[in-house]
């Protein structure tokens, strides 16, 4: 049996403890953007009706309110109840996830991730036409841009920019930067 003096020894996997601050961070980021998302799609279906269209910045920035049953530009439209049960599966697997995550950066990633996609799920669970095939509220037209999007989106799409610089700058879900190990003289020499 090998000592814990023992350089040569596997090192001890303790148990990570919580970190409450990127837990906290996630919960209040995913809260923020469901609460933006949310309150938004009310003041657009409680003052617009669909296909209205309201110039913010001419035709640069508009808010078109439409409903969406599919995915992203409208895509799988006849699978609105599987892309319900796949939101689901995302919130339930961040959840679940969470508690090992000690990075600010990755804690605010997911929780972009986790409140977008409550945010749409909860179209779909509570919009006509009905249970688990609701049609998602999308308001915003970007001009040149080939869809109109809602905040959930913006949040998750925020989320996949963040995922790329933190996975480029090799950040580690604790935090830490992995970078690679140094080679050693004689392996630099023979790459020379």
């Amino acid at each position: 049996m090998a000592r814990a003096t023992d350089p040569d020894a596997p090192e001890a996997s303790p148990r990570r403890r919580l970190s409450p601050r990127a837990l906290g961070l996630l919960a209040a980021v995913a809260l923020v953007a469901y609460g933006v998302d949310q309150i938004t799609k009310y003041l657009v279906t409680s003052t617009l009706e669909i296909n209205d269209v309201v110039p913010l910045l001419g035709e640069v920035l508009q808010l078109h309110y439409v409903t969406n049953p599919g995915a992203a530009f409208s895509l799988a439209t006849g699978f609105t109840w599987i892309l319900s049960i796949v939101a689901v599966g995302v919130i339930v697997f961040i959840v679940w996830f969470a508690p090992r995550i000690r990075s600010l950066g990755w804690a605010t990633m997911f929780g972009l991730v986790l409140g977008g996609a409550f945010g749409n799920v909860t179209d779909r669970l509570t919009r006509p036409p009905g249970f688990g095939v609701g049609h998602v509220v999308d308001f915003i037209q970007v001009w040149g841009f080939p869809a109109i999007f809602n905040f959930a989106d913006v949040a998750v799409v925020s989320a996949m920019g963040l995922f790329l610089i933190l996975s480029l700058r090799n950040v580690g879900l604790d935090g830490t930067r992995h970078t690679e190990a140094p080679k050693s003289d004689a392996a630099a020499t023979a790459d020379d």
